[in-house]
């Protein structure tokens, strides 16, 4: 969906950011007027096959230097992580740096998460998954700094659990501290979109496949019915395959 179909999108009030680091996904999202920001990590840069980092992340911020960008650091220790920090802040003002609420180890990274900010160091902290994490991260933030902070609500419900009542919780902490932005990670499918918003959310990290099927916003029950059985006949009239 591109900008003659954002019209689709006025009733999505929530900030929406791409979740990868594949740049010609990155170029193909941003055609998309409703898209702000982006986020990235470990895992996506290894699946996109990025082989240098800082090459990588200053092409990211000199093709999109009016969108949010969050960069994480890749080390667990202190002192690297620290040093790591610093210089992905230097790639831009809109960087934001991922710096996730625990390590391998299971150490937390709140004395980390004070340094950085007490530097007035935008930050994302990432893989949260409980309240006291959430807290923890607040209380760490220094007064006028701009932070976010990503709840893993896709893979709180992967384990089988009800994501609802933390991502409420989550609201109500985050609203107590105007120097941070709840964002909910681990996104999937559209419908994450307007459960994020209704609760009060900030801003929704999509991945570009889920970003393509907000194009069906607006579609009745009728036509996604019809629009799956023309994917089914031009499949078989593409496969050659028959049953008589």
């Amino acid at each position: 969906m591109y900008l003659k179909e954002a019209a689709l999108m006025t009733n999505v009030k929530i900030k929406i950011y791409s979740d990868g680091a594949d740049i010609k996904d990155m170029r193909t999202v941003a055609k998309n007027e409703f898209v702000s920001g982006f986020t990235t990590n470990p895992s996506l840069m290894k699946k996109a096959g990025i082989t240098d980092y800082q090459s990588f992340a200053r092409k990211v911020v000199a093709e999109f230097p009016k969108y949010s960008i969050s960069f994480e650091v890749f080390s667990n220790d202190e002192a690297t992580m620290l040093q790591e920090a610093e210089l992905l802040h230097l790639l831009g003002k809109n960087v934001y740096v991922k710096i996730p609420i625990i390590t391998i180890s299971g150490k937390s990274t709140a004395p980390l998460i004070q340094k950085l900010s007490n530097k007035g160091i935008s930050l994302n902290i990432t893989a949260i998954t409980t309240m006291a994490q959430v807290k923890e991260a607040l209380t760490a933030f220094a007064p006028e700094t701009q932070n976010i902070i990503s709840i893993f609500v896709g893979r709180i419900a992967d384990a089988g659990n009800d994501p609802t009542e933390f991502v409420q919780q989550s609201v109500a902490a985050v609203k107590q501290h105007p120097e941070a932005e709840l964002l909910w990670a681990s996104t999937r499918e559209v419908a994450n979109v307007f459960q994020a918003q209704k609760l009060g959310v900030d801003i929704i990290t999509v991945p570009p496949t889920i970003i393509a099927k907000l194009s069906q916003i607006g579609k009745s029950a009728q036509q996604v019915s019809m629009d799956t059985v023309l994917g089914f006949e031009k499949d078989i009239k593409a496969s050659g395959l028959s049953i008589l």
